[in-house]
């Protein structure tokens, strides 16, 4: 035999079934809510940290595969997560729809409610002014009460409240209310955030990014084999590219020279001279600058990095010229310039050659090996080895014209069976054990460019002006009401005055009393007679937010 609790006979009622429709109600209410939207901000500025701490393939492509290569596994694993495609993958594309969502649910209903409340009368004045802000009763000999409402209603009025006068039972009121900008600004930061939304992404799909690489003397005409790398918009057609071209002139590089300056080395500026044609102007000229960009229509050009392009010539054993021109070297990023150099010849003969190796602004050779000690043109030289056989350029597989391979190819040998350093300065040239020849011609300049437009740019940034006013604006802007009652009792006018604050406003109180002031004070008194206002201190202030009754 078991024992058995007692029961009460009562049951527990279920917990209603919100059902489907409820269920969604339920789970928009939470999306719209401002909450919701406020932990999505918050998401999506965390979402948006690996952006800037990793390199993104639309960015630097480069950049991207070297960390990949330098981080094996780990890398692999952050390239799944889609680290190095931030702004385009799912996760970030979702917290960015969501809080788009978010916004724009939490947005309608609000803008309805205070368009009600533009068209809307102040509030009726409440029965009891006691219970509100700065509270005071002045009674007024002698004075007519409908003369005394006339000059509070256009105090109020001046002081740029709506107003309304009312007729009660036994008395008259003005109730005023201002602030309600404050509300409108509220709603403008809100639909302007929206609209900074709206304009990056419709500005990522419609816009398009490209780099190039321009040598002194050399020039560019905007079309898409031009460009070192490009990255459309999803949007974008590369045939709605627009026309213009130019030429680099020159470029000036200025670097601190002082001796015993702790920034000696340092670059002090980066000019770029060039000659610009679009179709339907004259030409003209303009420098450009860090931060200081070209502009066309439909087009923006930066100037982002430079480097030199020393002049090279090699002729194969057969005395025919297989490499010859300006060279583009890739700055190692120490403070000396110190740039590497890569020539392919695959046009060499007997074998395809490549010439490997530093080019040197001020060049030095020491136990750290070939480097510059300086980035300008104090003492250039280059500092190379030349290597033979297959450059693996005829497999059909892309490579980068900036890198070579070596370890699958013979370096060239002196008689001591060592590999050939070859050291030359401009002007020079050497004749190399195979037959080959090599000359350092002389040295040029390059500058690399961002080339881009964004159409949508200009609303993007009227979007966030139009932010930044309307969070000032509900920042800034006190939400209140303020209420004058008169009474007669027995031939003295009675005056009631009292406020609300919506939110934290620490002045009203005193500008209640100032109202008080300016109305007792237009009316003259026989001193010592009744008329000085009175505060009731024994009525509590309500908290800001109260509701009138």
């Amino acid at each position: 035999m078991t024992d058995q609790k007692p029961t009460t006979g009562r049951t527990r009622p279920a917990a209603p079934s919100l059902g489907l429709m409820g269920t969604l109600r339920f789970l928009w209410r939470q999306l719209t809510s401002m909450q919701t939207a406020l932990i999505l901000l918050m998401l999506l500025a965390i979402a948006a940290i690996p952006g800037s701490l990793y390199p993104q393939r639309n960015v630097n492509p480069g950049l991207t595969e070297q960390f990949l290569e330098q981080n094996g596994s780990w890398g692999e694993f952050l390239d799944s997560l889609g680290f190095f495609d931030v702004f385009s993958s799912p996760w970030f594309s979702a917290i960015y729809l969501l809080l788009f969502i978010s916004l724009i649910g939490c947005i309608v209903p609000r803008v309805g409610v205070h368009l009600k409340q533009l068209r809307a009368k102040p509030p009726r004045t409440p029965a009891k002014l006691t219970r509100f802000v700065g509270y005071t009763r002045t009674e007024l000999p002698g004075v007519d009460a409908e003369e005394l409402l006339g000059r509070a209603h256009a105090q109020l009025r001046r002081s740029r409240y709506r107003t309304e006068r009312l007729q009660e039972r036994d008395s008259a009121s003005v109730t005023a209310e201002r602030g309600l900008l404050r509300e409108s600004g509220n709603l403008l930061f809100h639909i302007a955030l929206v609209g900074v939304l709206v304009c990056v992404a419709v500005g990522s799909l419609t816009s398009y990014r490209g780099q190039i690489t321009v040598v002194e003397g050399a020039g560019f005409s905007n079309s898409l084999t031009q460009y070192d790398s490009f990255e459309p918009g999803g949007w974008f057609d590369p045939a709605e590219l627009p026309e213009f071209r130019f030429t680099l002139e020159q470029f000036r590089a200025e670097y601190d020279t002082a001796p015993d300056s702790p920034t000696v080395g340092q670059p002090l500026s980066f000019e770029a001279d060039v000659h610009v044609t679009t179709p339907g102007q004259e030409p003209f000229e303009q420098t450009l600058q860090v931060n200081k960009p070209l502009h066309v229509p439909g087009a923006s050009m930066y100037l982002l990095g430079n480097g030199y392009a020393p002049e090279i010539t090699l002729r194969d054993p057969e005395g025919t010229v297989v490499a010859e021109g300006p060279v583009i070297t890739v700055p190692t990023g120490d403070m000396g310039y110190t740039s590497q150099l890569v020539i392919k010849a695959p046009d060499a003969r007997p074998e395809q050659t490549a010439v490997v190796g530093y080019f040197l602004p001020t060049g030095v050779i020491d136990e750290k090996g070939p480097h510059s000690v300086f980035p300008a043109l104090v003492d250039p030289q280059i500092a190379v080895t030349v290597h033979q056989g297959d450059l693996g350029l005829d497999e059909g597989v892309p490579r980068n014209v900036y890198e070579v391979d070596i370890s699958q190819l013979e370096p060239l040998t002196g008689e001591d069976g060592n590999p050939v350093l070859i050291r030359l300065a401009p002007g020079e040239a050497i004749d190399l054990p195979d037959g080959s020849t090599l000359s350092f011609d002389g040295i040029r300049r390059y500058a690399a460019f961002d080339v881009a437009h964004n159409p949508f740019e200009p609303w993007l940034l009227g979007s966030a002006l139009a932010a930044v006013a309307g969070l000032i604006l509900s920042l800034f802007v006190p939400r209140r009401r303020m209420w004058v009652r008169v009474r007669e009792t027995g031939g003295t006018t009675v005056m009631e005055v009292a406020g609300l604050a919506r939110s934290q406003d620490p002045s009203l109180e005193d500008d209640v009393h100032s109202l008080v002031q300016r109305l007792s004070s237009s009316i003259d008194h026989p001193r010592g007679e009744p008329g000085a206002a009175t505060t009731d201190d024994a009525a509590p202030d309500p908290t800001p937010g109260g509701r009138s009754s």
